[in-house]
């Protein structure tokens, strides 16, 4: 078969996938993206720009949708030239939420499309009025639902769909889920699995040694910031680091933003922000900040982890969350929707509220101290990885999706 894939940061959530289809010497990859030094084996890269920036306007909405059409019709220009030269795929498969692929069709309008739906935006129940402590100004409001123009155009283009999570699905208004494929990811179970060893060993990270008699408690996100409850872990900390002098904590995260906002205030990230409302009540000398890690050094801390702390809102649920529980972590995770689709609350980890930091350090105190809850949430994590979060399985039905839509 030919597969045309489309993503501005290559190869974006199609890593796997692409992987799986390019050991089959049949298949033939070709995948439109911005610049980037990734490469892959046996996948041609062509390469888009977008014409110009989006001018600069009054009405804020319109820069994201402005930017959404320009990439549209740069990734256009680059399929034209690839149908010129005699490309023509059997399946196109991309995101859309870049706009990307609202124009590839007018390019191959006989080739099927399977497009990645992440999220629906809405103003009320999801994201953006979960935190009183940040509630959205009332002007911005229009903003939010603006965000959903490319979703809508994408949707009026009447192909298929594919999202990772019920809850993602449910995002979506209930006319347009019935063209949207539940394909649930995997992550590979040969990689992130246990290491029934590692408590006994010492562990190094950035010059520091984590001893085998200290408890780590661990907290992943690609950046600090309080959509994924940064700023309710850490008020739990100056609590449980005194009432705990075992306890060492790795905290793994950069410091952009990649949801929400920046803290302004003269504070540059969100970090700042919270060590300089705890002050002197939270221990650094046992509070590691190690920034953004290696992979190989990111699963020796889970493997190595005695409470996994996973937080965030009404969002889509980060991709740390399936591999902690392939790796059997004892789990404390926020009592939202899209957590709720994988953990069980006393079976597969804890759930708390995302925003109480005293039920945070509750929770945490229940996994550290209950040696059989922490075995226990270890064992059933993984088995629930095993049963639903294999790569393999994964990889086999979205294989069978994209056979199926590229005979439709």
């Amino acid at each position: 078969m030919r597969f045309l894939f489309i993503h501005q940061n290559f190869p974006g959530q199609f890593l796997h996938i692409i992987r799986h289809l390019g050991r089959n010497p049949e298949n033939e990859i070709v995948f439109i993206s911005e610049v980037n030094e990734n490469a892959i084996e046996n996948v041609r890269r062509v390469l888009y720009r977008i014409a110009r920036a989006p001018e600069v306007r009054s009405m804020p909405g319109l820069h994201e949708y402005e930017l959404g059409l320009l990439r549209a019709e740069a990734v256009a220009r680059a399929a034209r030239n690839l149908k010129a030269l005699g490309f023509i795929p059997d399946v196109i498969i991309g995101h859309h939420g870049w706009g990307e692929l609202l124009d590839i069709k007018d390019v191959y309008p006989s080739t099927p499309l399977l497009g990645y739906f992440e999220f629906f935006y809405h103003t009320k129940g999801f994201d953006v009025d979960f935190d009183p402590e940040f509630p959205l100004e009332a002007e911005l409001l229009p903003v939010v639902r603006q965000k959903n123009a490319v979703n809508l155009l994408a949707l009026s283009l009447n192909e298929h769909g594919q999202t990772p999570t019920d809850f993602q699905l449910k995002t979506y208004p209930s006319w347009a889920r019935p063209q949207i494929n539940l394909i649930r990811e995997g992550v590979n179970l040969n990689h992130c699995r246990p290491d029934p060893g590692a408590a006994r060993r010492p562990l190094e990270i950035n010059g520091h040694v984590i001893a085998p008699e200290k408890k780590l408690v661990t907290y992943v996100a690609r950046n600090l910031e309080p959509y994924r409850g940064f700023h309710s872990f850490m008020r739990a900390l100056p609590r449980l680091l005194a009432e705990r002098p075992d306890v060492e904590v790795a905290i793994v995260g950069g410091d952009s933003v990649s949801y929400g906002r920046l803290p302004g205030k003269g504070f540059a990230n969100w970090r700042e922000v919270l060590l300089a409302e705890l002050g002197d009540r939270l221990d650094l000398s046992r509070t590691h900040f190690l920034g953004q890690v290696t992979y190989p050094l990111y699963l020796k801390l889970l493997q190595r982890s005695d409470a996994h702390i996973y937080l965030t809102y009404p969002f889509v649920a980060s991709w740390s969350l399936r591999e902690a529980l392939a790796i059997g972590c004892p789990i404390v995770g926020s009592d939202t929707q899209p957590v709720r689709e994988f953990i069980k609350d006393g079976e597969t980890g804890l759930l708390t509220s995302c925003l109480d930091p005293d039920a945070i350090t509750g929770s945490i105190h229940r996994i550290l101290t209950d040696r059989d809850l922490s075995n226990n949430l270890r064992r059933n994590a993984r088995r629930e990885a095993e049963a639903h979060l294999d790569l393999d399985a994964y990889l086999n039905h979205y294989e069978r999706i994209i056979s199926d839509v590229a005979r439709f």
